[in-house]
């Protein structure tokens, strides 16, 4: 299900413009506007779920498909060396689009601190 309003749902139906650099049934992965290393790219379920507090036993499938997609993504944008994962939840956790999401980072030797 989509949210009409939510901004990932119209990036994901082609109503708002993007750097698609991934596509398949559940998943669309795109570069992020506001990149924070060399390469930066959100990966978003197709189904709209608000954040990781709503996944449960019968939606988290669809994080085992961002993951996977992290991964073909991580190899076609050359991170075999390594890359970092990320994702905000709620407002305090930093989550600014209320569609979950998980950030790609990498393209350089990334920082141990997170924060």
């Amino acid at each position: 299900m989509k949210d009409p309003n939510c901004l990932f749902c119209k990036i994901i139906d082609g109503q708002i413009p993007s750097a698609k650099v991934y596509e398949d049934g559940s998943v669309f992965a795109f570069r992020d506007i506001n990149p924070q290393a060399p390469v930066h790219v959100l990966v978003v379920p197709k189904e709209h779920i608000s954040c990781a507090l709503e996944l449960n036993g019968d939606n988290s499938a669809v994080a085992a498909k961002c993951f996977e997609a992290v991964a073909k993504i991580a190899r076609s944008e050359g991170l075999e060396s390594g890359f970092r994962v990320i994702n905000n939840c709620g407002e305090d956790g930093g989550q600014s689009v209320m569609h979950l999401h998980f950030h790609l980072i990498g393209g350089r030797k990334l920082s141990e601190k997170i924060i």
